[in-house]
């Protein structure tokens, strides 16, 4: 019998539903997006250029005639950006069916928001956790409602201590290693928010994809040669050993979409390149304490609490 591959084809109509989707204006946010709209769900692209959001939001249209999409400017590395979006998004939507954080990337080079965090850290995590906190209530009163984290094979390199989200400052900064503690802070995000929703009963899931080695603009900051080596026009091995940001959203799009997923799961490739299967994220984006000093450190430093599911000790 031949085996079944979880592809497009597979999402389930999504009318009547609205989906968010952060850094959507190209690359892996674009084809999550695009596909949902194909599937009939209205379409919320959280970017932080209008331009390139205007952009994305005419070419999903095109591509879906009558799709219902929206733009709203958000820029993660900004927590006054954050909490802004999230107003705008409370001032026009009473409910929301599915969030999905995608929005990522690194900096080559060491820098600092103007909140006073790593760039990588803040992009990937700190600005996602907040905005999550802040517009969960549109969420949780929504039956069948979803919390999408992008995971990446990268988390399994990853290390972290919450106590110092910024322990390779100036010239000991190492993109790579910012990156991979950043994926993993996703991870360990994404299993305790679904931990707490279980334990205060809250109906919304949280779950996670990846997209294994996927080609997109995530790049764009490394230096001409290493661009061309990764470029499957110029490499053609780059092409045998990656694949399409279509075919990377597939992950996080099972874990949006598939009725059968609960909250907890991790779908994606299980090496650089396939279609998505149930997989497992390292034994340490489980440790349970871990989980808890990252969820209170980040509480902390973006002043974001997570009221509707906060829980007392005596519950854990």
């Amino acid at each position: 019998m031949k085996r079944h591959h979880w592809s497009a084809e597979d999402i389930p109509a999504q009318h009547g539903r609205t989906a968010l989707v952060t850094g959507a204006s190209t690359g892996l946010g674009f084809a999550i997006a695009d596909a949902l709209a194909r599937r009939g769900a209205d379409i919320v692209l959280a970017c932080r250029d209008a331009g390139r959001a205007a952009a994305a939001a005419d070419r999903i249209r095109a591509g879906s005639p009558g799709a219902v999409v929206r733009t709203l400017l958000v820029d993660f590395a900004s927590l006054a950006s954050v909490r802004a979006a999230a107003r705008r998004l409370h001032d026009e939507y009473d409910r929301l069916d599915l969030l999905v954080n995608n929005v990522g990337g690194f900096r080559v080079r060491y820098a600092v928001t103007e909140d006073g965090f790593e760039s990588t850290i803040a992009v990937n995590h700190l600005g996602p956790f907040a905005f999550t906190g802040l517009v969960l209530d549109l969420l949780t009163g929504t039956p069948g409602s979803r919390v999408v984290t992008m995971g990446s094979n990268g988390h399994r390199q990853g290390a972290i201590d919450p106590a110092d989200l910024d322990p390779e400052p100036g010239r000991a900064y190492r993109f790579v290693a910012a990156y991979n503690r950043a994926k993993l802070a996703n991870l360990l995000f994404a299993h305790e928010l679904d931990r707490r929703l279980r334990a205060t009963g809250t109906p919304t899931i949280a779950v996670a994809g990846h997209p294994g080695l996927a080609r997109t603009e995530g790049g764009r900051e490394l230096n001409a040669l290493v661009r061309a080596a990764l470029d499957p026009k110029v490499n053609p091995l780059a092409l045998a050993l990656s694949q399409s940001a279509a075919k990377g959203a597939l992950g996080p799009l099972r874990a949006a979409t598939d009725p059968a997923a609960r909250g907890g799961d991790y779908f994606g490739p299980r090496g650089r390149t396939g279609y998505p299967e149930p997989v497992t994220s390292s034994a340490l984006s489980h440790d349970a304490g871990l989980q808890r000093r990252l969820w209170e450190a980040s509480e902390q430093l973006t002043d974001v609490s997570y009221l509707p599911i906060q829980e007392s000790e005596a519950s854990r």
